[in-house]
């Protein structure tokens, strides 16, 4: 009987072993710090709320003066002074928080698919990013045409525009003013050539986003050298640029790897080590 009970006792022994296991794991997991921080810290909401709301401080400076320009573009000639203004606004961890859809990935212990991604996009769940809802609803009261170019797929673009209407973002319903990835030829996740429709058109007087793609082409660019493009262009930040943290993922963790997709994790752990600077000779 007693044999019994201990046979009877051993799954459930291996199964909160094996729950205690993974919640180890789970505690120690970058992506799993990272999502908490985002969801849970009061200084990530701090620091979104922060930067829109200097965005908002600064919006009279472009509205006033004809030659300013965010497009490094329109730079090039002045053909763009007597264009109306408009602001363009990436989507993902810019004005939409995706953080609940990284949650499931976690809790589920499953690395991204477009298919999950897809079906969370058409639920139409993401909450706004704190300062955002504001920024744009003041801006459209001013006159500014809003853009937001994303990478999300074509397919969610209805989802996506329902999802920013629910949360109070200004979405025209006279022009499609949120441009996915693939919805054009030549739409591709670089984003420049939907970037460039719009400068023929506005006025571009500031960029938002949560990757550097998302202010220039930064794509397969090694990671000195996207410092050194923010060094070039500090100007830009914080007047015509605006970024966004985003601590779970971006091409700024493809940089840590220089874009070489087929590292084993061994070697993707000797690039961590070798990035890892302790100020030390050891």
């Amino acid at each position: 009987m007693q044999l019994l009970k201990l046979f009877l006792l051993l799954p459930i022994f291996i199964f909160v072993s094996c729950s205690s296991t993974k919640t180890i794991n789970i505690q120690d997991d970058s992506t799993t710090q990272a999502t908490l921080w985002v969801q849970n810290s009061a200084e990530y909401k701090a620091i979104t709320t922060q930067t829109y709301a200097s965005a908002l401080r600064n919006l009279p400076l472009p509205m006033e003066d004809s030659f300013w320009t965010a497009s490094l573009n329109q730079e090039e000639n002045d053909a763009f002074m007597g264009l109306p203004p408009a602001i363009i606004l990436d989507i993902d961890e810019t004005v939409l928080d995706n953080s609940p859809f990284q949650t499931r990935m976690i809790k589920q212990g499953s690395d991204f698919n477009i298919e999950a991604w897809n079906a969370w996009c058409k639920e139409a769940k993401a909450e706004a990013i704190s300062g955002a809802v504001e920024f744009t609803q003041y801006a459209a009261r001013e006159g500014i045409t809003i853009f937001y170019i994303s990478n999300r797929g074509f397919e969610v673009e209805d989802a996506t525009r329902q999802n920013l209407i629910e949360k109070g973002f200004p979405v025209s319903s006279t022009m499609d003013n949120i441009m996915t990835n693939g919805e054009e030829p030549g739409w591709t996740s670089s984003k420049i050539e939907r970037r460039k429709q719009v400068e023929e058109n506005y006025r571009v007087i500031m960029m938002f986003g949560d990757d550097l793609n998302d202010f220039l082409p930064a794509k397969e660019v090694s990671q000195k050298k996207r410092a050194d493009l923010v060094d070039e262009y500090s100007d830009y930040f914080g007047r015509r640029w605006y970024i966004l943290p985003n601590p779970v993922y971006g091409s700024w963790e493809q940089a840590l790897y220089d874009f070489n997709s087929e590292l084993s994790e061994e070697e993707k752990d000797d690039k961590i080590r070798k990035r890892l600077n302790s100020k030390s000779e050891n």
